[in-house]
C-alpha cells in the first residue's frame, strides 16, 4: 500500500511508522490515523515482526496535535465515529507487538496522546510535550485523561491538561512518562536497540506481559494476580517455554518460534 502521510519500513523485526508532514510539524488528520490504522493491520499480520516503532520525521516534531483545521469543522458526533484517534490508539495499546514511541521535538495534544498509548517511551532532548487542548475550549479526547493519570498520576495529570504548560525532558522523565532521553542524532538507533532486547523474548511471553499489565492496573489486586495467574498457565503450555528453559540449563541461545 502507497501512503502519503506516514512512512513505513520493516527491518530486522522491527515495523517503524514516521508521521511525514513535517512541513506542518506531523500534525495528526483524518488521513494520518486512517494510514496509521491500515498499517497497524498490516504490521498485525507479519508474524516476522515483534516491535513497532512510531517516530516523526525531522528533528522538530514527533506530532504537533490535530489538525485545527479539521478540528474545528467538527460537531458532537464526530466524537462518537468509528475509526477515530480513540479507535487507533486502542489498537496501538492492545497491540499483540511491543509498542515504542521516539520522541523527537514536539508532542502535542494527539501527538502526545499517541505516545501515551504506546508501551515504552523514549525522549529526544529537545522535546517539548503537553496537552494544551483546553486552549480550544476541549479536553485531550484520544485516552489523553486516562492514560496520563494512569502513568504519571491523577495530580500530575491535571496539573498538565488544566495549564497546558509544557514538559521539557528532564521533566517528563522525573514523573515516569518517559522512560530515558537521549540525543537526537540516535533517538532512533536507541528505539531500535531497545526493539532489538524485546525481539529476544518470547512473543507469546511479550503478549501476556503487556496483557497483564495494562487489564490488571484497571482493577483490584485480586483480579489483578488472577490475570497473571491465568496469563502464566498459557505460557507455561507454549512450546516457547521449553525452549527457553532449556536453553538456559544448556547455556545457549533461545530460538523462540512463537508457539
Amino acid at each position: 500500500m502507497e501512503y502519503e502521510t506516514i512512512i513505513l519500513t520493516k527491518e530486522d523485526k522491527v515495523a517503524t511508522i514516521t508521521l511525514n508532514r513535517p512541513e506542518v510539524r506531523n500534525a495528526l488528520n483524518g488521513k494520518t490515523v486512517q494510514e496509521i490504522s491500515a498499517a497497524l493491520e498490516t504490521i498485525e499480520k507479519d508474524d516476522n515482526i515483534g516491535v513497532i516503532i512510531f517516530t516523526g520525521k525531522g528533528e522538530k516534531s514527533f506530532a504537533a496535535g490535530a489538525d485545527i483545521n479539521q478540528l474545528t469543522k467538527r460537531s458532537s458526533m464526530d466524537a462518537f465515529a468509528p475509526g477515530s484517534m480513540t479507535d487507533v490508539y486502542r489498537r496501538i495499546e492492545n497491540s499483540k507487538k511491543a509498542t515504542i514511541a521516539a520522541i523527537n521535538g514536539y508532542a502535542l495534544g494527539g501527538g502526545l496522546e499517541l505516545a501515551l498509548a504506546c508501551d515504552i517511551r523514549i525522549a529526544s532532548e529537545n522535546v517539548k510535550l503537553g496537552l494544551p487542548e483546553l486552549n480550544l475550549a476541549v479536553i485531550p479526547g484520544a485516552g489523553g485523561t486516562q492514560r496520563l493519570s494512569r502513568i504519571v498520576g491523577k495530580g500530575r495529570a491535571l496539573d498538565m491538561i488544566l495549564t497546558g504548560e509544557f514538559l521539557v525532558a528532564d521533566e517528563a522523565k522525573a514523573i515516569g512518562l518517559v522512560s530515558s532521553i537521549v540525543p537526537q542524532e540516535v533517538l532512533l538507533e536507541k528505539a531500535k536497540e531497545k526493539a532489538d532486547r524485546i525481539n529476544q523474548k518470547g512473543p507469546i511471553a511479550v503478549q501476556m506481559a503487556k496483557l497483564t499489565v495494562n487489564k490488571g492496573h484497571e482493577v483490584d489486586m485480586d483480579t489483578a494476580l488472577m490475570i497473571e495467574n491465568l496469563a502464566q498457565a498459557v505460557l507455561y503450555g507454549t512450546e516457547d517455554k521449553v525452549e527457553g528453559t532449556t536453553a538456559f540449563l544448556d547455556k545457549r541461545t533461545a530460538v523462540f518460534t512463537g508457539n
